[in-house]
């Protein structure tokens, strides 16, 4: 049996509309606090990271209408967006899920925001979910 690739959970995305209201929700209603803020324009969002244990609460919002994050606004509405997995290698977890059959966004790991490198499996070859795996 070979190691499990995934070895944490990192973060689980929620897409909102404003993320000043979002950020001040958990703020008010759990005490959370932004660990860190970042704009990533390749993705067209800016998400704020609200530190649980040792993952991440991450609230994302579109800085351009063609963000993939405004059309599933459109579609869905707010809400769970992605859950993001920490791994050791993102090309080694990558080429597993090709390997298997599984559907992937990006064919190659990408940069990240806060320094990670990151890669998306297609919620249509992970039973509804979109994965992102994150190697720190």
């Amino acid at each position: 049996m070979t190691a499990p690739l995934l070895t944490e959970i990192d973060h689980v995305a929620i897409a909102v509309e404003d993320l000043d209201a979002a950020i001040a929700y958990y703020a008010e209603t759990f005490g959370t606090t932004v660990e860190h803020r970042e704009r990533v324009d390749s993705d067209g969002v800016e998400e704020a990271l609200l530190k649980v244990a040792d993952s991440y609460i991450q609230l994302l919002t579109p800085t351009t209408s063609s963000s993939p994050v405004a059309a599933f606004l459109e579609r869905r509405g707010e809400g769970l967006h992605h859950v993001g997995y920490r791994v050791d290698d993102c090309a080694v977890a990558l080429r597993s899920v090709q390997d298997s059959g599984g559907r992937v966004i990006d064919e190659t790991p990408r940069p990240g925001s806060r320094g990670t490198t990151v890669a998306f499996v297609h919620p249509r070859g992970a039973h509804g979910t979109l994965i992102e795996l994150v190697q720190e």
